[in-house]
């Protein structure tokens, strides 16, 4: 007994004395409740639970820097303070028209008891359906330059479960496809990562509002405590600021189901409205380009006998985009400096000198005589010098032509975008580093100043700023179709169930689809042909490519009626089912009528799927144009098998979707 006593005693005064709970802070609904401790030591930490179960235990907060004590201990609550919040708002175009914006939110300041007493806020807003918080530094003499070297916020998952992620910090950027592991076995990976635990709640991390400062990766530590770690940078330091600043959101959505988190509008919520007034300028679209024949090689982006970019062939994609009733015409390889290693030496390219046999001055007249628009296209092989030098002239010369929107690019590997240097040197950086959150927002301020939209690929991942810059139309940063045409290995079925709940919770993707060909570089598409088309309900963006080549199109015209139909701007989006990596099925209102479209794709299984129709107007009839897999469908053997049909439906109406392998099915509803 004495024994057993003695190792007791000892046990207790090995223990860590209790933190105390400084503050804490419920959401409007009461459902999340974050708490904020101080421990003895000065550690502070917040903690998230729902309906009283802890999903984040507690996690520390603080800073490294490069040229100051590090930041995370000795601290003592300065204040708090709090406020609710509740407003709707409407997107100028959107997944919705019209969003609310509900949160409570605490400000902890916390000061050092010791040194210079220096401090930091953290704000938190709480939600039904997540948490945001972010650090804000005041103006303070004690820390006027801020050197980050590494940010130590924590995330300690409560709950074992399964986790759905890419690796960060590796050379292909984000184009990876998705690992499906447990949750201790996650390394270093890109945010938005989603798991789900072993009860069932779904959880994704990610941030919002990335601006002047480094990308957050998501690094695990041991068992299931996360850490924050900042993309490179060649300066030392990843992030460079003056106080008064403030940090990204660092953000956790929580839904029961993996449909909640597709729904959920925090990551739009913790952005700043709209700052550049009237965007009525800024229109969603539909487009085609010279694009797919490249990744076919029967074109090429280098001058040549392949070469796509001709006057002659542009012309012939103006007038299918004329005829179809398609906006734009995206040209790739129209400038000089495609010829030789273009992947490595952007240096080379021009942005304002087109090749002899593309005149596009002759071809933005013809396109805006037809009613349609010349898409632009600057490559800059992870050159941000070069392009930074040419930028103005650049779009100075798309303004002059009516050309009103631009694709970017970046195709580098992770750590070869190439800079300048304070004394004219060149640097290498990353995709993700401060300095392109920083660059990126130059080419969106700029283009806007001339009514142009934007759609960078190859780019830093996308945290919700659509909402403050609306010209910032969407983005590629994912495994796109392209690798459909060459991937080894291609995507396969489930990677767009597992897009869906991971990087389609950061915000819209030009995912590029629509090839009903189902042919890529001597492979098949992992795809039937109604999953093509159901990709433009299931994969949001505001502009959609018709991905493949018009010939093709005119091969398969009944199934390509769908693309020429569905819209790209949206009154309303709901999600009737899915699970990640499996399974999903999308609702979406017109904004311009009252037509609802239904999308819905499965992984390799094929399965059946019940949705109810009460999305639908009650007491109101429409007519069903269903795009189905045919009986025979499955994208091994029979990928084109599809049936067409219609039939009238009702709100009180179940409907059994039917799937193929790989396969899927869109949905047109007619208001009668």
């Amino acid at each position: 007994m004495l024994g057993r006593l003695i190792a007791l005693l000892a046990l207790f005064s090995a223990a860590p004395a209790c933190a105390e709970v400084v503050a804490e802070v419920t959401s409007p609904g009461e459902v999340l409740t974050v708490e904020i401790d101080i421990n003895p030591a000065g550690h502070a930490t917040y903690s998230v639970e729902r309906n009283g179960e802890a999903v984040i235990e507690p996690s520390r907060l603080g800073f490294l820097f490069t040229d100051a004590k590090k930041l995370d201990r000795y601290f003592k609550l300065g204040g708090t303070w709090t406020r609710s919040f509740d407003e709707t708002w409407e997107q100028p175009w959107g997944e919705r028209r019209f969003v609310r914006n509900r949160y409570n939110e605490l400000r902890v300041r916390l000061t050092e008891r010791s040194h210079a007493q220096r401090s930091v806020d953290v704000v938190f807003r709480v939600y039904d359906d997540g948490v945001g918080f972010r650090y804000e530094f005041p103006e303070q003499a004690s820390l006027e330059t801020v050197n980050v070297a590494e940010e130590l916020t924590e995330f300690v998952i409560a709950d074992p479960g399964t986790a759905w992620w890419i690796p960060a910090g590796e050379w292909n950027r984000y184009e990876y496809l998705y690992h499906e592991t447990a949750l201790n076995e996650v390394t270093q990976a890109h945010t938005p990562i989603t798991i789900r635990t072993e009860d069932g709640l779904h959880i994704s991390f990610h941030e919002a509002a990335l601006v002047d400062y480094s990308g957050m990766w998501f690094r695990r530590v041991e068992d299931r405590r996360f850490r924050a770690e900042l993309a490179p940078s060649s300066d030392g330091a990843k992030v460079s600021r003056t106080a008064p600043f403030n940090t990204p959101w660092r953000t956790i959505q929580i839904s029961e189901t993996a449909g909640g988190l597709a729904e959920s509008n925090l990551i739009l919520n913790l952005n700043e409205p709209n700052r550049l007034g009237d965007v009525s300028w800024v229109e969603p679209y539909k487009y085609v380009g010279v694009w797919w024949g490249m990744h076919l090689d029967v074109e090429s982006w280098g001058s040549g006998p392949k070469h796509g970019a001709t006057t002659e062939n542009v012309k012939r994609y103006i007038d299918f985009a004329a005829e179809h009733g398609l906006r734009g015409v995206l040209v790739e390889g129209w400038n000089e400096g495609w010829d030789g290693d273009w992947y490595n030496n952007g240096a080379i390219f021009s942005f304002t000198r087109p090749y002899p046999d593309f005149d596009i001055e002759e071809l933005a007249a013809y396109a805006r005589n037809k009613g349609v628009r010349l898409i632009g296209h600057h490559e800059t092989s992870g050159h941000v010098a070069n392009y930074e030098g040419q930028l103005e002239d650049a779009l100075d010369l798309y303004a002059r032509l009516g050309i009103d929107s631009i694709k970017t690019g970046y195709v580098a590997d992770a750590g070869g975008i190439q800079t300048l240097g304070p004394a004219g040197e060149i640097r290498f950086e990353w995709h993700d580093g401060q300095l392109m959150s920083n660059h990126h927002l130059k080419v969106v301020k700029e283009a806007a100043e001339r009514h142009i939209a934007v759609n960078p690929h190859e780019p830093i991942k996308d945290t919700g700023l659509r909402r403050t810059y609306p010209n910032w139309v969407s983005r590629e940063g994912a495994r796109g179709m392209e690798y459909n045409a060459w991937g080894d290995p291609p995507n396969d079925p489930a990677h767009v169930p597992e897009l869906v709940f991971t990087r389609m919770l950061s915000g819209p993707m030009d995912y590029t689809p629509g090839i009903l060909s189902l042919q890529g570089r001597g492979q098949k598409l992992q795809s039937t042909t109604a999953r093509q088309l159901a990709l433009y309900v299931v994969i949001y963006s505001p502009i959609q490519m018709a991905a493949d080549l018009p010939e093709n199109y005119e091969k398969h015209l009944p199934a390509f009626q769908f693309i020429k139909d569905v819209p790209v701007d949206w009154a309303d989006s709901r999600v009737l089912n899915g699970e990640i990596g499996d399974y999903v099925t999308f609702a979406r209102k017109d904004r311009n009528s009252e037509d609802w479209y239904l999308g819905a794709v499965t992984n390799e299984e094929p399965r059946e799927l019940e949705v109810r129709l009460d999305f639908l107007d009650p007491g109101r009839t429409y007519k069903a144009q269903i795009y189905r897999d045919g009986p025979a469908a499955d994208w091994k053997t029979n990928g084109h098998d599809i049936v067409i049909e219609e039939r009238e439906v009702r709100a009180r109406d179940v409907l059994t979707l039917r799937l193929a392998s790989g396969g899927g099915q869109a949905i047109r509803f007619v208001a009668e």
